[in-house]
């Protein structure tokens, strides 16, 4: 078995340092009381316990329209309805980061900006993300995942129609702003709605669907940039073509319910079960046995967590704080590899390498259908080869893709420049749609403890729009003071570089630990886990030394 693709074998002992091991404790005693009761699961009491909740559940007003056949379908029909339009949130923030690119060949024109007002228009989007992702953790807890990411939609719906009807900067820095509240407080809300209403057997292809979403936004964002490319006031319909999709998601969440663990938690058992009974249904043995221990589950953590705020453990407890550490510096890396930057201004990058601001729309659509293309193979091979092995043999792909296209600035012939620039970009969406594009989200949704998850995703959001802000706001002042080659060639190229030797030493493979293996990950010192890292490749390079290649990259059975 290749020894990148499972870097620590299942045999490590975890390591428990001072106040962890109490603290880590619960979560593995959590891990246990699970196991334990699903073990000790007596049928009658969950049917007579299921029977009052029936009983109190007919008492309540309000959900007859979803007594409609096509509800009836429980998990098959509502995980899909789900899915299809949880997911619109991830296609919202593509679309953005597309018809931004198009419409900044032509609003800085027409409403008389600069360059440092055009930086702000691109950068404050995630500027407002950051502030989106602050508070929706409070309000996800306080208000709940449904009404979260309607509050996200009303934000979308008022920035969406201040930047399209912008008449000067101050409106349309306003506009991007207000989208980026509802982008960062939806990022919060959607994925937490997914996991918490959806059987377990979809929720990791469903988090991955996330990440698809959003380049298929960003490829259909250019189709629409190109639509609307030779209308008067082009720009206004670029930017106001996303007021259509979050109409979309804000009517679909007006019609779906609440997710069941979470009105369990506020103490409405009775609409918990009536949610689950629409959402899952109880006709399986499993969805009887499973809502049952999501009830005592959540009674056990609301009692442990009175007395303590839970969040603080991101910083008191070394498991947590070194899965925080390492979910920053993955979601950091991903951001500084330029992909932000590249979305945001790609078809201005275009213009600047010789294409008209027609052609420069129309070309933008080859770099995002391949990143749209190259997104699925890694849907499907994340989850066979592992997550270290596929980043480490596809990052320097990504850094090859920063070479060329900051190499294509140099060609002293214009259809050269144009031509090594496409292939450049085409190679780096490759790469980097397998190699980095989901890596964020789905690590984050596995390297914490369970009792502290939802906790542990906002952070990573945090920083994930932190990292855009950065480098979407600075990318033009960077450019004028490290030229084109200089910030792809040494800035992205160096992070990229960076995110490779990082992963080498300080990244463990997450896939198929369970519980208690990803806690001996976690539990064990930095430097224990580089050392134990770098004997790995050592192995490695002795196997690619050898021929040995079906073990360095052996698929998962």
């Amino acid at each position: 078995m290749s020894p990148i693709a499972v870097p620590i074998e299942r045999d490590i002992e975890p390591r428990y340092e001072g106040e962890t091991a109490e603290a880590l404790s619960e979560d593995k005693a959590g891990g246990d009381y699970v196991s334990n009761l699903e073990a000790t699961l007596d049928e009658e009491e969950i049917d007579k316990e299921l029977q009052r909740l029936r009983g109190e559940s007919e008492k309540l007003s309000g959900f007859s329209f979803r007594t409609h056949t096509f509800f009836k379908g429980g998990g098959r029909h509502m995980t899909l309805i789900l899915g299809i339009f949880a997911s619109i949130g991830g296609f919202i923030f593509g679309m953005d980061q597309g018809v931004i690119s198009g419409a900044l060949l032509f609003a800085p024109k027409d409403l008389s900006l600069d360059t440092g007002q055009v930086s702000m228009v691109t950068g404050f989007m995630p500027l407002g993300g950051v502030l989106g992702a602050t508070i929706g953790y409070p309000l996800n807890e306080w208000l709940g995942r449904k009404i979260s990411i309607i509050i996200a939609c009303l934000f979308y719906t008022v920035g969406g129609i201040l930047q399209a009807d912008a008449q000067n900067f101050a409106m349309i820095l306003s506009g991007r702003i207000i989208l980026g509240v509802g982008l960062g407080l939806e990022c919060t809300a959607c994925p937490v709605y997914i996991s918490e209403s959806c059987t377990k057997r979809w929720r990791g292809g469903l988090v991955s669907l996330y990440q698809f979403m959003i380049c298929f936004g960003l490829f259909c964002a250019y189709i629409v940039a190109a639509i609307f490319v030779h209308a008067s006031g082009n720009w206004r319909y670029m930017l106001g073509s996303t007021l259509v999709f979050s109409s979309i998601l804000l009517i679909a969440m007006l019609t779906l319910p609440e997710t069941p663990r979470w009105l369990m938690r506020k103490g409405r058992e009775a609409q918990s079960y009536k949610v689950w009974s629409i959402v899952r249904g109880f006709d399986t043995e499993e969805e009887r046995r499973e809502f049952f221990v999501m009830r005592k589950t959540v009674e056990r953590e609301l009692e442990e967590s009175r007395n303590r705020y839970v969040i603080m453990d991101l910083v008191r407890v070394h498991r947590c704080r070194h899965a925080a550490i390492f979910g920053t510096i993955i979601a950091i890396l991903c951001q500084f590899s330029g992909i932000n930057s590249i979305n945001y201004y790609m078809a201005t990058l275009m213009h600047e390498v010789g294409f008209s601001r027609v052609h420069a729309v129309y070309s933008s659509m080859i770099g995002s259908g391949t990143l749209l293309l190259f997104t699925i193979p890694a849907i499907y091979l994340m989850d066979r080869m592992g997550r270290r092995v596929l980043w480490l043999s596809l990052l320097p792909g990504v850094l090859v893709g920063c070479f060329i296209i900051g190499f294509s600035f140099r060609a002293s012939n214009l259809h050269v420049e144009e031509g090594i620039y496409i292939w450049g970009i085409i190679t780096y969406y490759m790469f980097w749609g397998s190699g980095m594009g989901p890596y964020a989200w789905v690590l984050g949704s596995e390297i914490y403890p369970t009792y502290i998850r939802s906790e542990g995703m906002a952070l990573v959001t945090w920083w994930t729009y932190v990292g855009n802000f950065i480098t979407t706001y600075c990318f033009s002042r960077m450019k004028r003071a490290m030229t084109a080659p200089g910030i792809f060639i040494g800035f992205y190229g160096g992070f990229v570089t960076i995110a490779w030797f990082y992963a080498m030493f300080m990244m463990p493979e997450t896939k198929d630990k369970t519980l208690e293996e990803i806690d001996a990950l976690f539990s064990m010192s930095m430097p224990d886990l580089a050392k134990h890292n770098w004997e790995n490749v050592k192995k490695t390079v002795d196997d690619l030394l050898h021929f040995r290649l079906k073990e360095v990259w052996k698929v998962y059975k």
